[in-house]
């Protein structure tokens, strides 16, 4: 039996398609001629030529599926309930929209529309809250280092972060309009909370990095010095000639014992804007490390199994302070 030979994908006709078939009829040429031309089958041809000699019309009828519930004008409306509040799921539009016309409308017509109109949910950007002084201040430290080229070679990024037990399940989506990732309303304000975890200091250099240092309990300038710049930092710093070291300006950090300790030490420093952890690219280490960890299926139970995770061989030589 021979083979059926495999049929092409149906694609439908162009309104200049149509244009071209009934203009090649009215020169005179066959319906065999016409299809050569314009590659389609005899029988398309000659549709569309008794459409035009019986009908004088050339577009498709409407199908024959369900119509559509809202008009243009209604979409228009949705678009706007939308981006009035970007945070609105599917669901409490819907609730929105039956409240404000009385008509019912599920969740998924809700999300086809505003498909359609160009609105996808995605996930917002979050950033800590920025007076007009913390703006002000990072933009002038930028520009005082926009010319920096070797000298990054030499700087020594540390930071403290926290992994938690668990994480935000992430479902808050905003919807918005492909380039609008910034604008204020699709920006949600992120306030961290004391939740059981993990708390490490760890520093990364331009070809080296240190150890990670788990830290226990609360944080101040005594147990800074005491527990991550003498054991660590500074050792790390003078292994690295002419090493300039970056820290945030977190209250243990900027301390006047602190800054004794710096000056007997001669660590070089930094200047940092205040509220800038998105400037320092030890944070996209901490993102890799929390994203490992997030996408780890495992429960865990306590912190200290949150440390013995395989998350940390990120850090090769993970060392444990008490």
């Amino acid at each position: 039996m021979p083979r059926r030979r495999k049929r092409a994908r149906f694609e439908q006709l162009t309104e200049f398609e149509r244009g071209r078939i009934i203009g090649l009829r009215e020169a005179g040429l066959s319906y065999r001629a016409v299809a050569s031309r314009v590659q389609r089958n005899s029988s398309t041809v000659m549709r569309v030529w008794k459409q035009w000699t019986d009908e004088c019309r050339t577009t498709r009828k409407s199908g024959s599926g369900p119509r559509n519930v809202t008009s243009a004008r209604d979409d228009r409306h949705l678009v706007r309930m939308a981006r009035t509040d970007r945070t609105a799921s599917s669901r409490q539009l819907a609730a929105l929209w039956s409240i404000a016309t009385g008509v019912s409308l599920c969740a998924s017509s809700i999300r086809r529309r505003l498909l359609q109109c160009g609105l996808r949910a995605r996930t917002p950007l979050y950033r800590i809250p920025l007076t007009h002084d913390h703006r002000r201040l990072r933009l002038q430290w930028a520009n005082q280092h926009r010319d920096w080229r070797a000298d990054w070679q030499h700087v020594v990024f540390s930071d403290e972060s926290r992994f938690n037990l668990w994480y935000h399940d992430g479902r808050i989506r905003v919807r918005r309009y492909a380039g609008e990732r910034h604008l204020p309303e699709c920006i949600i304000e992120r306030h961290s909370g004391r939740t059981p975890g993990v708390m490490v200091w760890g520093a990364i250099a331009y070809h080296r990095r240190s150890q990670l240092l788990r830290i226990v309990g609360n944080l101040n300038s005594n147990r800074y010095i005491r527990e991550v710049l003498q054991p660590e930092a500074v050792p790390f710093l003078q292994s690295l000639p002419g090493a300039v070291f970056q820290q945030d300006n977190a209250r243990p950090h900027t301390a006047r014992i602190v800054k004794s300790f710096f000056a007997a030490q001669q660590v070089q420093l930094l200047p940092w804007p205040a509220c800038s952890p998105d400037m320092s690219p030890i944070e996209h280490v901490w993102d890799v490390i929390g994203r490992r960890l997030a996408r780890d299926p495992r429960p865990v139970a306590s912190a200290d199994e949150l440390w013995t995770k395989s998350g940390w061989s990120l850090y090769p030589g993970v060392r444990e302070r008490l």
